[in-house]
């Protein structure tokens, strides 16, 4: 028995060694044909000193990436660093500097940008996110020169939260041909838009938002015609909306909000049919609602609110923008009535014409629009009984604004005990209500200055096709809304 767990014993000892043995050949093969395949495509030396150097500009000099990457395209890469292969070498494609993720690459205190960067000839996307902090405490500029250099490579280019970067936009950006993003969000940059811009002709992406640039709108940006996204909101642009947008015919975005921008809306607007998103909120346009927005067939957002535009309602055949989900045409100075043809709207959800100075009675067809969730009528001189049935205001609730309207009442005899009664409208047996004992929130507004005006997109973009939202979520994401005005 004894001599038998012996040779059970041997036989488990050998298979272990042939295990171990087995293990050890497939590891040296595995190292074997990595390596193989490291020295079929090395890194250049130059390549490698000019990424090291570059990065040591923005995260300080005590990183040392020779000794803590030393094949950063390979077993030791580098967050935020990618490499393609090119002629049999390594070169680096991306450089993405920020607090992205945890190990991500951040700048220091003194980052600065160093010539080594424009060494990487293959580079197609260069981002720095939160990397430059402060405008008054070691500020950076974007390089004037050496942006000819990724002439035939760059395709993206970001700065995103950067209040320590500032100037201007050098006019050598627009050497760089085939850049299809260029997003300068929420920086410190300042001076005009350079007309230069417009020679990128691949662009699809340009987010200018949230800066402090000035002056008139480049005419030649007109001329950028892959263009999907465009946003310059939150500057201090002025002048005319160029003709020459009637050109973008692709542009599925267009946010132009909190500028100072004058003038009548182009007739050649109505062009950009593929357009789901048109914002001009608090700008100085005026001359009316321009006709040719019935054109814009693709719509789900439109919004004008804040603006002296004036004119009335009813040059524009609403019927026409069935995809439309997002109406705000409040402090505007509309004046007249309210056509049917709003009331064909089919997939309407907000619809704000509050603080104007529109008349006359009110369709009770608006109830039938069947995605209506908020309707805001408040702060005009509307007149007349209400005569939406009682369903209508157990749906909407205090999403349906009319208060202010001091000649419109409601029928007291068509509502229950237990129906709501419309905030601050008199029924029509009685003399007048007080409206600030009825409604908590009587100074709320459609739209204020400081709210953050992605949310708006966030909240309409969750829409889909038909009236519903995930269920029935729409109603609480326009409370939502709401809540940050």
């Amino acid at each position: 028995m004894a001599k038998l767990e012996n040779s059970i014993s041997t036989v488990q000892m050998v298979l272990g060694f042939v295990f171990v043995g087995s293990l050890f050949v497939l590891r040296t093969e595995g190292q074997e044909d990595y390596m193989t395949t490291i020295s079929i495509a090395p890194m250049q030396k130059q390549e490698k000193e000019a990424l090291y150097s570059a990065i040591q500009g923005f995260v300080g000099k005590m990183w040392n990436g020779s000794d803590l990457y030393p094949d950063p395209c390979g077993w030791t890469p580098i967050q935020g660093v990618s490499c393609d292969l090119y002629n049999g070498f390594w070169y680096v494609s991306a450089i993405n500097i920020g607090p992205v993720y945890e190990n991500s690459l951040q700048c220091s205190r003194g980052a600065k940008f160093s010539h080594h960067l424009f060494m990487l000839e293959h580079l197609r996307a260069l981002s720095f996110f939160n990397c430059f902090f402060s405008p008054h405490q070691n500020p950076a500029s974007i390089p004037i020169s050496n942006w000819e250099k990724f002439t035939n490579s760059l395709e993206s280019l970001e700065f995103r939260s950067n209040p320590g970067l500032i100037g201007a936009i050098p006019n050598s950006i627009g050497y760089l041909k085939k850049l299809q993003s260029l997003v300068l969000l929420e920086n410190g940059l300042t001076g005009e838009l350079p007309p230069e811009i417009g020679n990128l002709v691949s662009l699809r992406r340009l987010d200018l938002g949230g800066n402090q640039f000035l002056g008139q709108i480049p005419a030649s940006y007109g001329g950028l015609t892959q263009l999907l996204i465009l946003d310059f909101s939150r500057n201090n642009l002025s002048g005319i909306l160029p003709l020459s947008f009637g050109n973008l015919t692709s542009l599925l975005k267009l946010d132009l909000s909190y500028n100072m921008l004058e003038g009548e809306l182009p007739t050649e607007i109505g062009s950009l049919g593929n357009l789901t998103v048109l914002d001009l909120r608090r700008n100085n346009l005026s001359g009316g609602l321009t006709p040719s927005l019935e054109e814009m067939v693709s719509l789900k957002e439109l919004v004008i609110s804040n603006n002296p535009l004036g004119g009335d309602l009813n040059g524009i055949q609403w019927q026409n923008l069935q995809n439309l989900e997002f109406l705000d045409l409040s402090y505007v100075g509309l004046t007249g009535k309210i056509p049917e043809s709003m009331t064909e709207m089919k997939r309407l959800r907000f619809l704000g014409l509050n603080n104007n100075n529109l008349s006359g009675n009110l369709s009770p067809r608006l109830a039938s629009l069947p995605c209506i969730s908020s309707l805001y009528l408040n702060g005009n001189n509307l007149t007349g009984k209400l005569e939406f049935p009682e369903w209508f205001y157990r749906k909407i609730g205090k999403r349906f604004g009319v208060w202010n309207n001091p000649n419109l009442c409601h029928q007291a005899e068509l509502m229950s005990p237990k129906s709501s009664v419309p905030y601050g409208v008199k029924s029509c047996d009685q003399e007048t209500v007080t409206t600030s004992d009825r409604i908590p929130n009587a100074k709320m507004r459609t739209d204020q200055g400081n709210w953050n005006q992605n949310h708006l997109i966030f909240a309409a973009s969750l829409g889909g096709s038909g009236c519903r939202l995930n269920g029935l979520w729409w109603p609480f994401f326009v409370v939502l809304y709401m809540g940050f005005l």
